[in-house]
């Protein structure tokens, strides 16, 4: 499963130490996410959308997903 956190996180202008304050993580589980080396839990993903203001199934992708965006 792929993720868009980054881009998010990025365009709210938000470091992923802040990001993990927000959602009570650490900022290494910020980074390990974003470089999918770790699948967050449930409630952390609904926590990282939340705070990014994005709804869940915009920040996770699976691949057929990403392949069907790359294509457009």
């Amino acid at each position: 499963m792929k993720n868009r956190i980054k881009e998010f996180r990025e365009k709210k202008n938000i470091s992923q130490g802040t990001l993990g304050d927000l959602c009570h993580v650490s900022r290494q589980t910020i980074n390990a996410i974003e470089n999918d080396k770790y699948d967050p839990s449930l409630q952390l993903a609904f926590n990282i959308a939340k705070t990014l203001e994005v709804k869940v199934d915009n920040l996770f992708l699976n691949e057929g997903e990403l392949k069907n965006e790359q294509k457009d």
